[in-house]
């Protein structure tokens, strides 16, 4: 069953409507097509009417949302379920909020790298919420390496409330680990196509986050830190966290204006949580589109292409 967010409420509405009057066509055999086109009509319209005039703080719920795919549902269908999976950093264990593999894009090997969510309670506890431990990133890099060993472009999806910051994560290493992926990110060879789908938070979204294109699903924000610790900080109280979301300019709008993301990937009307199939599309066009580009850059200018950009980053002049 869909879950409708309070700004939702209005499209729920005439969804109900539109399936109360089939559901009336079907029983009674009256025919009602004319009044199920003006409803689908005022749908369309409400539906483009409410995602229009999103708040900062609607964006960030909206990329929370549970019915919105998570990155195995984007690799399996940009693949075509032709992916292989691999596991473990070959230190500790197998981190199951990151995963990876090799998967065929249209024919040409790509390595698929992103943070998992549970799509269900057991699979939250499973995936740890979608926040990596230590030996989740040091994975993450040991396939962009055997990436680079085999000459293949890397796609990375984010989507992550944060590293997981418990006391053993520390005592592993989770500053390190983010910091070393960063590093060697900034230096690998291969084109690194890189894209918010849901959450992008803080550090953990930036140890998958350095490419030569980075990219933004439409409803998604990407901050160094959340709306609700934003307020909890500044104000002590989670009550201020659409004022922080706002001010953190934390939107895909927001941040292709002040230069962070390359790209906005569309959305469609409903957004992705509503029509997986042609967010998955749309991922995949732009994953197309910016490899052909990049395959045509001469490595070692993508390489400085990518230290300048990150180094050009937040600096005001």
């Amino acid at each position: 069953m869909a879950t409708y967010l309070d700004f939702e409420e209005p499209i729920k509405e005439l969804e109900d409507q539109i399936i109360k009057m089939q559901g009336i066509e079907e029983s009674t055999d009256v025919d009602l097509s004319d009044k199920i086109t003006e409803l689908e009509d005022k749908l369309t319209k409400k539906t483009k009417e409410v995602f229009s005039e999103l708040t900062p703080w609607q964006k960030v719920q909206l990329s929370r949302h549970p019915d919105r795919p998570y990155a195995l549902a984007y690799i399996e269908a940009i693949t075509d379920g032709e992916f292989q999976e691999f596991h473990g950093d070959r230190n500790v264990k197998d981190d199951k909020a990151m995963v990876g593999g090799f998967g065929l894009l249209d024919g040409e090997t790509v390595m698929f790298i992103g943070q998992q969510k549970g799509v269900n309670t057991k699979m939250r506890q499973y995936r740890n919420f979608g926040m990596p431990n230590p030996e989740g990133y040091r994975k993450a890099l040991r396939l962009m390496k055997m990436a680079e060993k085999f000459g293949k472009p890397i796609v990375t999806l984010i989507d992550t409330p944060g590293a997981f910051p418990g006391l053993e994560a520390e005592e592993r290493g989770q500053g390190e680990a983010i910091a070393r992926n960063i590093y060697e990110m900034m230096r690998l060879t291969v084109p690194v196509i890189c894209i918010v789908i849901g959450e992008g938070a803080s550090g953990g979204a930036l140890g998958i986050g350095v490419g030569d294109r980075v990219n933004m699903m439409e409803n998604t924000w990407y901050s160094v830190i959340s709306p609700e610790s934003c307020s909890s900080i500044l104000w002590r109280s989670w009550d201020f966290k659409e004022k922080a979301a706002e001010a953190l300019k934390l939107t895909s709008t927001d941040l292709k204006k002040l230069g962070i993301v390359d790209y906005i990937i569309k959305e469609p009307a409903n957004g992705a949580h509503r029509n997986h199939t042609d967010a998955f599309k749309a991922v995949k066009r732009t994953i197309k589109k910016q490899l052909k580009e990049l395959k045509l850059v001469d490595p070692k200018k993508r390489i400085n292409d990518r230290i300048d950009a990150f180094s050009s980053r937040g600096v005001w002049k």
